[in-house]
């Protein structure tokens, strides 16, 4: 794994940093490029390197690319009384507001618990979402957790064995393809995991995406892997619950691609995105 430190490292020397209050701590954000701004929220036990195959490519495209570590995430403090994603959007406003981009519209790009979060922000603060494209929500009224099969990383010593349980752990969840469990992303996994302080978090398994979308103003565009877990073999009851929402503008399905779609279909992806952003 050690040829993954640099390629972080290299990305975050590249990023200025931001930091922001949050309850006693501070939520840190990290910034690529100069441009219209668009705001990247990661995966539960995540932080901003779920966004690695990504950041560069969009900074390099006119973008203003801003990823904060939610908090209670990645170097993020854990927001005060909270622990899902109902008590994050108010720390993310406040900085984006206070620090980042002002009075300024953003275009939000959520993945998995992030998508929770983001459609949170986009219904609490309509005016600051310009559009908002979600990547592996929990979009059905009930969402069981799809864990079945996952392994116990504490378990394994550190080193080798628990390498092998990471990558074991990312091609049962996060991707479709064993190659796609690199050392770049057993890295971040495996660091994710050790700073996840969000370990309660049960709204994802609620039906409150599926309600909050129908109540958005804003404009909804969802991009998925094709062999999403949370998707695979349940399409057809996914594409009828979707017919339901007003303010959904499109939806794109990655073709070869797992749950960590940004990551596995990278290049797929950020055109997906891209098109979405320009119309």
């Amino acid at each position: 794994m050690s040829q993954a430190v640099p390629e972080i490292a290299r990305l975050a020397a590249q990023a200025r940093r931001i930091e922001t209050p949050c309850a006693e701590g501070v939520t840190v954000w990290h910034v690529w490029g100069e441009g219209r701004p668009l705001v990247l929220l990661h995966g539960g036990s995540g932080s901003w390197t779920h966004w690695a195959r990504n950041v560069e490519w969009f900074a390099g495209r006119g973008f203003r690319v801003i990823v904060p570590d939610l908090p209670g995430s990645g170097d993020s403090a854990k927001p005060p009384g909270g622990e899902d994603a109902d008590s994050i959007p108010p720390w993310i406003e406040q900085g984006l507001a206070q620090a980042i981009v002002g009075d300024e519209p953003v275009d939000v790009v959520a993945f998995s618990f992030g998508t929770l979060v983001g459609t949170l922000l986009a219904h609490d603060y309509p005016e600051r979402v310009r559009r908002l494209v979600l990547a592996g929500p929990p979009v059905l009224r009930h969402n069981p957790p799809p864990f079945v099969g996952l392994r116990a990383w504490r378990d394994a010593p550190p080193g080798p064995e628990r390498d092998a349980v990471h990558r074991h752990n990312l091609c049962v969840f996060m991707f479709a393809r064993e190659a796609s469990a690199d050392a770049l992303a057993i890295e971040t996994h495996a660091r994710n995991l050790e700073r996840d302080r969000m370990t309660r978090r049960k709204l994802s398994q609620t039906s409150l995406l599926h309600d909050t979308i129908r109540r958005l103003r804003v404009p909804l565009h969802l991009v998925s892997g094709e062999l999403d877990v949370l998707y695979r073999d349940k399409w057809d009851t996914i594409n009828a619950s979707l017919d339901e929402v007003t303010c959904l503008r499109s939806r794109q399905v990655i073709a070869g691609a797992g749950h960590w779609v940004q990551y596995e279909e990278a290049d797929a992806f950020n055109h997906a995105v891209l098109t979405i952003l320009k119309d």
